[in-house]
């Protein structure tokens, strides 16, 4: 594959290293300007804010346009949903280089001087390129710590959760971007922001009854929320129930039938614009459920107690906090709390 532009990728210094957000230190030898992180095992070392971004995934991108760095981005891909309703006119201002992952030479045309991604299998091998290819042409690297703290990749699925995701993961890939970008200021406003909207939506709300499932995608073998990703955030912040509580699995496939057997008090139903799967979208998911003759007569099919969420709701990002605020509006409207 022809390497675009190589000299234009050493905008940053030669000694620049890939690594994922975490723990965080100023670099002794330009402390003015440079940021290392530390985490995922691995270190990146910015030398000064970027300018030529590319975000690979859409959650990383809706981070970096809710700080205001649309002008310092030069491409994003990997959408799962229309972007963020107030965050529309930033994203106007971005070249989408893909709707799904770009080819490596693609983004290296953009002549990038700095690349983030939501998840690991995007900077791995099948993904884009490896973290460490673009460690070898000088464009640091910078994965969601949600994708890597407490979280096993390995095997052929969406990977497993050691622990539980805490929120303030999320957090703190905002507050590590602010920083890369060096600024700060925005970065601790949106955390804070953020806050202030999990306080309103939950303030009051008693749901420790209620048992919620999310249906992410496919119809034939649906992939379903295991314990303790982005849905056990939710789940947890609002002090509920997950019918799959008892796998640590992201996304596994699960039957039917077991599905069914669980009998949820409420379906979480991911409402995606992409086209990867069967019943990607909300209204395809719901004509499934409603005319399946093993998940028709399920108590939330009957009662239609369906939560519409985006994709990036039930993914690890900002959006999360949106999916707090929906499901818990929608537990009151249908009377399940208080």
């Amino acid at each position: 594959m022809r390497l675009a532009r190589p000299a234009a990728l050493f905008i940053v210094s030669a000694v620049l290293l890939t690594g994922c957000g975490g723990s965080s230190e100023k670099d002794s030898k330009s402390a003015a300007e440079a940021v290392t992180l530390t985490n995922c095992g691995q270190k990146v070392t910015v030398g000064s804010p970027p300018k030529r971004a590319v975000s690979l995934n859409q959650g990383t991108t809706e981070i970096m346009l809710s700080l205001g760095l649309a002008d310092r981005m030069v491409g994003t891909a990997t959408w799962t949903d229309p972007v963020s309703a107030n965050l529309t006119k930033e994203n106007a201002k971005v070249k989408r280089l893909a709707d799904n992952a770009p080819s490596l030479e693609t983004v290296l045309d953009t002549e990038p001087d700095f690349v983030a991604a939501s998840f690991a299998s995007t900077l791995g091998k099948g993904g884009v390129a490896p973290r460490e290819q673009f460690e070898k042409l000088g464009v640091p690297t910078y994965l969601s710590p949600s994708d890597c703290v407490g979280k096993d990749n390995g095997g052929d699925g969406d990977g497993a959760r050691t622990q539980p995701l805490a929120i303030d993961t999320i957090y703190g890939e905002v507050l590590d971007l602010a920083r890369i970008f060096g600024v700060e200021e925005r970065g601790e406003k949106l955390v804070a922001d953020l806050k202030k909207r999990v306080t309103a939506a939950t303030s009051g709300l008693k749901a420790q009854d209620v048992t919620l499932l999310y249906w992410f995608a496919n119809s034939q073998s649906p992939y379903l929320a295991g314990c303790c990703g982005a849905p056990g955030v939710i789940t947890r912040t609002l002090d509920a129930k997950n019918a799959f509580a008892d796998t640590k699995d992201e996304w596994p496939q699960v039957s039917w039938e077991t599905v069914a057997d669980r009998d949820p008090d409420v379906l979480v139903i991911g409402d995606l614009t992409r086209k990867q799967q069967t019943a990607e979208t909300a209204a395809k998911k719901i004509e499934f459920l409603e005319s399946n003759p093993v998940t028709k007569n399920m108590t939330a099919v009957k009662k239609k107690r369906y939560v519409l969420l985006s994709g990036q709701a039930m993914n690890p990002t900002i959006r999360t906090v949106e999916g707090i605020e929906k499901v818990a509006a929608a537990l009151r409207a249908d009377g399940l709390a208080g």
